[in-house]
């Protein structure tokens, strides 16, 4: 199968893309950046905000794409809402050519669309704007509408996957992506202390091979027509406090975090743990690595990263 999957360079789609090498799937990569973790993936360099980006008009016309491209900082969106317009520009984009393709589409978007579910005292079923915690929830589900449209109106088959808190192997470039996990990795190596948001804030946590085996699973049943339009989290299933994380990273290393909590910053979800039933229906999908195993496994991958013992390696 040819895929095109955009947000190659980032983390989930690194990793999912060197996953589906490994599946035998040709791969085509759409970035703004050149990939900084491997030269396995052929990468096509186009910024799918630009509504006429003439990169995209030389593009081979693939079997099914993956669109993971987004800004996906929560904070810096509540600073740039311009950002989140540009998040439903590029999806409206990608859809386009996915429609004069007349090829399937896998969608990412992320728990944060049921905004605070623990705060309005509602059940995870659907996507609610009523609950939209920040712009960049806003802009995930105007994603999904998007996608919901264009099944409804051109017969565009979809699956979309709602991620949640995915951490692991290609996560580490803080400068650009400030993640709470590398982000504690770093600092309490470091020996510095770490803030916590809200001492009481329970998120689902999922390691991105977890999220990469449901996603390849996802592909594989949308090609065949055996799964389409649907919409499924992909997660753990297990929440956790970033207390109870903080001392996961802090064992892994040999040291005491040193914690200072403070309120929960505007836009943030504090209380999310994902209902997995139809990824394991639909996809049998069971997540293999909770996150007290997947932690040390995360700042292992880092070590070995920094010390170049991977050597260019894209495993843990």
């Amino acid at each position: 199968m040819r895929l095109l999957i955009t947000g190659s360079s980032g983390q989930i789609g690194t990793n999912l893309a060197l996953r589906c090498l490994e599946d035998g799937h040709a791969v085509l990569g759409v970035d703004r950046r050149p990939n900084p973790w491997t030269a396995r993936v052929e990468t096509v360099a186009a910024d799918l905000a630009v509504p006429q980006a003439a990169e995209l008009a030389t593009l081979e016309r693939p079997d099914l794409v993956v669109h993971l491209a987004a800004h996906a900082k929560v904070h810096e969106l509540v600073r740039r809402p311009e950002l989140a317009l540009e998040n439903m520009v590029a999806t409206q984009r990608v859809l386009e050519l996915c429609r004069e393709w007349n090829v399937p589409i896998v969608f990412s978007s992320s728990r944060e669309v049921y905004g605070d579910i623990h705060r309005f005292d509602t059940e995870e079923t659907s996507a609610d704007f009523a609950y939209t915690e920040s712009t960049y929830s806003a802009s995930k589900i105007a994603g999904e509408a998007m996608v919901y449209a264009y099944a409804r109106c051109y017969g565009l088959p979809y699956i979309v996957f709602r991620f949640s808190n995915v951490y692991g192997r290609y996560d580490n470039d803080l400068e650009r992506m400030e993640r709470v996990i590398p982000l504690f990795i770093d600092r309490i190596g470091r020996g510095l202390p770490i803030t916590i948001y809200g001492e009481g804030k329970i998120l689902d946590f999922t390691h991105v091979d977890d999220c990469v085996d449901g996603i390849a699973r996802g592909i594989e049943r949308l090609a065949a027509g055996r799964v389409a339009n649907q919409t499924i989290n992909l997660a753990h299933g297990t929440g956790h406090s970033l207390v109870e994380m903080a001392g996961f990273v802090g064992a892994a290393l040999g040291r005491t975090p040193r914690i200072t909590l403070a309120p929960t910053q505007v836009g943030e979800v504090t209380r999310y743990v994902a209902n997995l039933g139809k990824a394991r229906s639909l996809l049998g999908y069971t997540p293999r690595i909770p996150l007290g195993d997947g932690v040390p496994l995360a700042v292992a991958w880092g070590r070995g990263w920094a010390t170049g013992k991977h050597g260019g390696a894209e495993t843990c």
